[in-house]
């Protein structure tokens, strides 16, 4: 039986229950099936501790509406599901708990504090699942992953053991990126840049037994002077040569340093004479190798001076630099201090500064692994959509470090490396270990750090289809076809899945990486709880419906560009679905039939084989855009042809024959209103899935859901472009003659005689009938010739007529040119206003540019509407 629909769209009515009718239906889900070709898309896991914002929502819409385009094409679609355990967030978001209660972490000991994050995830973990429901996403919930789960947990043992095998995998003191107030090391992917103002401070570095002879420095950080190990000079540069091997006198400490020579100094930037700290920069570290520095580090874990830092221990990093430059300046050994702009390291996580520091910390050799993950691209086996992004994917996997993988944290992974007590060296193994594998002490201690909380996002591709067992889903699901992302987390995660897929599974993770940008505010900024401008999509689906937060996310976006958000366009996409609500409502109320079928194509009449062949080019271009990823291109064509040619012309031209005698032209007009009507939601589909299932579910159809029907295609029996064209040349003349009626302000009540001159006489006296109800005309007159007096009457042109009608047939002339000689007045003493300011020179002086321009622009405006009112006026005096 035929549903009803009722005379208003309520949206909060309707998806709660058309959810969890699909939900019921197990449509989301997916099994193998050899008669079916794999669709695999794997959802980039959000963090457990989130809550769905805009960019969520944008991930979300982008990857429902291909999963669904695919089901509907009949590919075994899997859209996977999972979140992330989100190392750094999560204690993060549990110790702020524990604070309430007056604890740490560390009263509670590492078991207990973990027993903790883990009832938190329990209690809130859930949250974003049901808010990604909301939105209408067809995941396979039946599939959902978590990366600590039992399956990842063992996914990313196995990789940890295969790669320290093969080396790739090693501990070792190098210089890394430390945040203080997450107290963690960090990889290079996680650290974010900005410029900040700065000093630049010239120091003068005595020369040993060389009575007031110095070496002028410089440096950004004189909190970490302390830890100065050497001077370098260019071996080239004649001015340093004879200084080279000899020692200078390290200030405040008194300490001797060398003197050394290295090609990595630049002679002419500076003084060409750079202090080394190899405890606190990557590039004196390596100078340091080169030359034997010694390595004194004097910033501890928590951002403070250490007993190296001699009379400033255990000040902060910030006072202490203060405190440097007084001393220097009171001990004569300031030389000048600059204004200077620099890069300044910080934490992609709570944005304090980062400290550059060397620490004992695990590393993955990245070059090994680089070198298939960078052919993949290069050779088109993964491509990024837009291109443009490959470019950057390459440059960055070109000059990669090794990744620094361990954190100093409790929830994660922890590292699965345990060393010895009695011999120094480390046993990594996939079972926890009894004695050591290389002396066979059982005085083992397991490493405290876990593993970057990227190390098993790395492996999400794979580890969710079974990895490191050889399932029948990974055989049939892998690799999977698109990954849909943002471009901010490119190097993240992007990256290291396309090398850890090469690398264990030999394949690339994906076919294709759809970028789509970020989601700002309605003036472009980023948004943020600072700026206080975010938007909750939960408000927007709770207030629009979730098919309109959909369309606006996608209407006019193109790939890899960040969009605006405006929330009126939510109301305006809700007025599109209120659009289509009606249509199919009228459509409702005029069907005497209970089947969707086209009549025979003989019985079609021109309006009908007009509107089936712009749907089948519908069908073709939109399937087309679907592929390339235009999502945003392929929404704009649906909402054009429902809005224009379906709504305001096709059913507006079959009106007359439903209330018509005509029994067979009424059925006739019923099946196409109907067909067409349910080809269309079915393109919709995808963007709109709520409405479009509700509507499509009180139409005459076959099937249980629309979300598994079957998608449109093409056919070249529905496609009739003479008669296409000739409707379109009909609806061009009624659209001119009703924009010139317009103009002249002549209400649709007001008949007149129309001229129709043109080579097509029979299409335009084939459509009588449309012409004269819709253009407002009592008596039509089809020519190839100019009616007399031509001249004088209104005329209006399309590509292929031109359209006459008498003058005095449409406006009362005297009144006319009265309410023309009033609006002059009116325009011309506004006119003569604004350029009488701008003659004054006090006020082009005065007034900001902006504002004279303001005016300059108004005066145009005027001039030209004053034009355009005086034309009319001649027009009418003739």
């Amino acid at each position: 039986m035929l549903k009803e629909l009722p005379k208003i769209y309520d949206p909060k009515q309707v998806e709660s229950s058309i959810y969890e009718m699909w939900q019921k239906g197990g449509y989301f889900h997916t099994e193998r099936d050899p008669e079916k070709k794999p669709f695999t898309i794997v959802m980039p896991p959000p963090n457990v501790t989130g809550q769905l914002h805009m960019g969520h929502a944008m991930d979300c819409t982008v990857q429902d509406i291909l999963i669904r385009f695919k089901r509907m094409q009949g590919y075994a679609a899997l859209w996977l599901p999972g979140y992330d355990h989100a190392g750094i967030a999560t204690q993060i978001k549990v110790e702020e708990e524990l604070r309430k209660e007056g604890l740490t972490r560390h009263d509670l000991g590492r078991e207990k504090f973990l027993d903790r994050v883990w009832q938190w995830k329990e209690q809130y973990g859930g949250r974003i699942v049901e808010q990604q429901k909301t939105l209408g996403s067809s995941c396979d919930w039946d599939r959902h992953r978590f990366t600590m789960d039992e399956g990842c947990s063992k996914a990313v043992r196995e990789v940890f053991v295969r790669l320290y095998e093969k080396g790739y995998i090693y501990k070792g003191s190098r210089i890394i990126n430390w945040c203080p107030h997450c107290m963690t090391a960090l990889s290079d992917a996680e650290v974010e840049y900005s410029e900040k103002p700065g000093s630049l401070w010239h120091l003068r570095y005595p020369i040993k037994g060389e009575e007031g002879k110095y070496l002028i420095v410089a440096t950004t950080r004189p909190e970490t002077m302390m830890g100065d190990t050497g001077v370098a000079v260019n071996p080239g540069d004649e001015r340093y040569k004879d200084l080279i091997g000899k020692t200078c006198i390290l200030p405040i400490m008194n300490r001797e340093i060398p003197i050394v020579a290295d090609d990595y100094v630049e002679m002419d930037f500076g003084t060409g004479c750079v202090k080394m700290t190899p405890a606190h920069d990557p590039n004196d570290f390596e100078v340091g190798q080169r030359h034997n520095l010694e390595i004194i580090r004097v910033i501890g874990d928590d951002g403070k001076i250490n007993e190296q830092g001699g009379p400033y221990k255990g000040m902060d990093r910030y006072e202490c630099r203060k405190a440097v430059i007084a001393d220097l300046e009171a001990q004569g050994y300031l030389e000048k201090v600059e204004d200077y702009t620099h890069n300044v390291s910080t934490c992609y996580r709570c944005h304090n500064d980062v400290e550059p520091l060397i620490s004992a910390q695990w590393f993955v050799k990245m070059e090994p692994l680089a070198k298939e993950a960078i052919r993949v691209v290069e050779e088109g086996e993964t491509k990024f959509v837009p291109d443009r992004f490959s470019k950057t994917y390459l440059n960055w996997m070109e000059n990669v470090h090794d990744w620094c993988i361990s954190r100093q944290l409790w929830w994660g992974h922890q590292i699965p490396a345990w060393k010895c007590d009695d011999c120094g060296e480390y046993t990594v193994s996939r079972e926890d270990p009894t004695h050591c594998c290389h002396c066979g002490s059982e005085h083992i201690t397991r490493e405290e750090d876990v593993l970057d909380t990227w190390f098993s996002s790395a492996l999400w591709p794979f580890e969710t289809l079974g990895w490191p067992d050889q399932t029948e889903d990974l055989d049939y699901f892998y690799p999977t076809d698109v990954l849909v992302t943002g471009y901010d987390i490119i190097f993240f995660w992007v990256a290291r899945m396309i090398f850890s897929g090469c690398e264990q599974m030999k394949k690339t993770p994906f076919h294709t990486v759809f970028i789509h940008g970020l989601v700002r505010d309605d003036k472009g900024r980023k948004m943020s709880k600072s700026l206080g401008n975010g938007i909750d999509p939960l408000e927007m689906v709770e207030k629009y419906g979730a098919d309109a937060l959909r369309l606006n996310m996608i209407s006019g976006n193109s790939p890899g560009n960040d969009m605006r958000f405006y929330v009126e366009r939510c109301e305006a996409m809700r007025n599109f679905a209120n659009k289509i609500w009606n249509a199919s409502r009228y459509v409702m109320m005029n069907l005497t039939i209970d089947k969707n079928e086209l009549p025979d194509l003989q019985k079609l009449e021109q309006e009908d084989k007009w509107i089936l062949s712009k749907l089948n080019a519908l069908i073709s271009e939109v399937t087309e855009n679907m592929d390339r990823y235009e999502l945003g291109i392929a929404v704009q064509k649906i909402y054009d042809f429902i809005w224009d040619s379906y709504c305001d012309w096709y059913i507006e031209l079959t009106k007359s024959r439903l209330y018509a005698d005509n029994e067979e032209s009424k059925i006739t007009a019923q099946q196409v209103l109907v067909y067409v009507l349910d080809q269309f939601l079915k393109l919709l589909h995808p963007f709109m899935p709520f409405i479009t299932e509700e509507i499509w579910q009180a139409i005459p159809h076959e099937g249980e859901s629309i979300m598994i029907s079957q998608w449109p295609t093409a056919s070249e029996e529905l496609n009739f472009p003479a008669e296409e064209a000739a409707m379109e040349s009909i609806m061009a003349a009624i659209r001119a003659v009703r924009n010139r009626r317009a103009e002249m302000n002549v209400p649709p009540s007001k008949k007149s005689t129309l001229y129709i001159i043109t080579e097509k006489e029979s299409v335009f006296k084939q459509g009588e009938a449309f012409i004269m109800k819709l253009a407002y005309s009592d008596n039509l007159v089809v020519r190839t010739e100019a009616p007399a007096g031509a001249d004088d009457m209104v005329a209006c042109v399309t590509a292929d007529a031109k359209m006459y009608m008498p003058m005095d047939q449409l406006v009362d002339i005297e009144k006319e040119l009265q309410r023309i000689d009033k609006e002059l007045g009116k325009q011309q003493k506004a006119l003569e206003g604004i350029e009488k300011k701008l003659s004054n020179p006090g006020f082009l002086s005065k007034a900001p540019e902006a504002v004279v321009n303001g005016e300059k622009e108004k005066a145009e405006k005027l001039r030209a509407l004053i034009a355009q009112l005086e034309e009319s006026k001649q027009r009418l005096q003739k």
